[in-house]
């Protein structure tokens, strides 16, 4: 007989895997914050600062006394993270860098096809190459703007990037360059061997070794999975590749059990073998409520927020104005192991105001006295982090 999950143990297993059964309060030294992204395995990066960045957001929705310079500190001058890409650009745990290795070599076999990238090189990819090679290896770190200062070189036809800047871009995403720093939210790339500490850049695992390892640590944080999420988790083995992995898996690595959705339907699925003490011991989330980034990890996949906890998320930035359902940046509300509602803040920095431009409570979620006061903690808490001084309300507060 297959072992089956509830949907109120399923929530609150898959919180604890995310780093959000936890109280957020206290303090975060810079060893925690190391912990915390590698128990997360990645943070993503985004340049959107309507409320926050994405990558502060997320860190500081786990951990309160998380700030701001600790992670430039880990990035920089610790190295124990570095930049790359997972599903997109992310913040990742230096120790994985071998195996990124391999999606290295991938990328550039893809991109020796690519159309769009023959079309930025302008014709000159082995010159311009070499040119940028030669000038970081001689004169230290730069960036897209200090390629072309005058901006007099010839733009390509995509997003009118120079020849230069695709050069820096295919150095980084092929391996060579490493990202050593930002100038604002603008990469600084150096090479690699003097950004990467030795004991990362050097091994060389093989292509099946990546498979191996990244189906391992993708099921290991997520608790249960599909194939197509165990290989979505880091999107670097193929979902062949993890189908045939999930199928090879001796039960010490896996297991299969059945979960319940938030409608009550049953799917059967891969799991940790471990999985049901995991469910055990995973504790009852904090009734504080949170305000999920929508590039926070345990929501990325929205199929999969809908079935767990019966809540219809889709993030409307890039939706044309008048096809918004809810509004521009709108996230969702987490209160104990429900995802209760949404609220749209804007930070006005020119006017030191966090504004609430709209709050919407799911259908059956009452907007008790108790509920709202949450809410409202939860608010000041952004104001305070966002360094505002305060908050303005022009969305209804009784809607539920």
């Amino acid at each position: 007989m297959t072992d089956r999950v509830s949907n109120a143990d399923l929530r609150r297993l898959f919180l604890e895997r995310h780093a959000l059964a936890d109280p957020p309060g206290g303090p975060l030294t810079r060893d925690g914050l190391d912990a915390l992204i590698e128990r997360l395995g990645f943070v993503q990066v985004d340049t959107i600062s309507t409320l926050e960045q994405a990558h502060h957001h997320i860190l500081f929705t786990r951990a309160n006394g998380y700030r701001k310079p600790q992670l430039k500190h880990l990035l920089e001058k610790r190295r124990s993270l570095f930049e790359h890409w997972t599903h997109d650009a992310s913040v990742i745990p230096t120790r994985f860098y071998p195996y990124w290795k391999p999606r290295f070599q991938r990328r550039a076999a893809r991109i020796a096809g690519s159309r769009h990238w023959i079309e930025r090189f302008n014709g000159r990819q082995d010159a311009v190459l070499d040119e940028i090679r030669q000038r970081v290896r001689e004169n230290g770190p730069v960036g897209s703007r200090d390629v072309t200062p005058d901006d007099d070189e010839e733009r390509g036809a995509w997003w009118g990037w120079t020849p230069s800047k695709a050069a820096l871009e295919y150095l980084w995403h092929t391996g060579e360059f490493a990202v050593t720093a930002r100038r604002g939210f603008s990469k600084l790339y150096d090479l690699a061997e003097r950004v990467i500490p030795d004991e990362h850049r050097e091994p060389e695992p093989t292509h099946e070794d990546m498979v191996d390892w990244t189906c391992r640590e993708a099921i290991a944080r997520l608790g249960v999975a599909s194939h197509s999420e165990v290989a979505g988790f880091f999107e670097a083995a193929s979902p062949d590749e993890a189908k045939a992995w999930c199928a090879a898996a001796g039960p010490s690595v896996l297991r299969r059990i059945e979960i319940e959705h938030a409608d009550g339907s049953v799917r059967e699925v891969f799991a940790r073998p471990d999985v049901l003490e995991l469910v055990r011991a995973a504790p009852e989330p904090p009734a504080r409520v949170r305000f999920l980034s929508p590039f926070d990890p345990m929501i990325r996949d929205r199929d999969r927020a809908q079935r767990f906890f019966g809540f219809d998320y889709r993030f409307e930035a890039f939706v044309p104005a008048a096809r918004r359902v809810w509004g521009y940046y709108v996230l969702p509300m987490l209160e104990r192991d429900r995802l209760i509602g949404r609220i749209e803040l804007k930070a006005h920095r020119d006017r030191s105001e966090l504004e609430v431009r709209g709050f919407w409570l799911e259908p059956r979620v009452r907007a008790a006295a108790s509920r709202m006061a949450r809410i409202d903690a939860e608010v000041e808490r952004w104001r305070a982090f966002a360094g505002l001084d305060r908050v303005t309300w022009s969305a209804r507060r009784d809607t539920g």
